[in-house]
């Protein structure tokens, strides 16, 4: 059985930076996309980017584009979510989720594609 760990989240201050971690357990971690997903309070979850399996190709939303970047090392199953520049509206519980497909250059930016998700971790950005 899959299962997916964030860590990182914490508070920081507006123009901060944090990076969260996304480790996973019972999958071939290699062969799958991993993407990250926001929820912030009162909203629905949103979609923030997403890393192939390959690591070679990586898509993001315009909201953090230029100031998000994901990245893998498969060795240590695990991926990661730098965070830069980071603003108030960042603030949310942010999840990562292992896509259903397995694939070598394929991203996805629909939460119908990814199979399994991690508790969260929260991210709170002071003003």
């Amino acid at each position: 059985q899959v299962q997916l760990v964030e860590s990182g989240g914490g508070l920081v201050q507006a123009g901060g930076s944090l990076r969260l971690s996304c480790a996973v357990f019972g999958s071939a971690f290699g062969s799958y996309a991993i993407g990250w997903f926001r929820q912030a309070p009162g909203k629905e979850r949103e979609y923030v980017g997403c890393i192939s399996a390959s690591g070679y190709s990586t898509d993001y939303s315009n909201a953090v584009q230029g100031r998000f970047t994901i990245s893998r090392d498969n060795a240590k199953n695990t991926a990661y979510l730098q965070m830069d520049n980071l603003r108030p509206d960042d603030t949310a519980v942010y999840y990562c989720a292992k896509s259903k497909l397995a694939g070598y250059n394929q991203v996805y930016n629909a939460e119908y594609s990814y199979g399994a998700w991690g508790q969260g971790t929260l991210v709170t950005v002071s003003s």
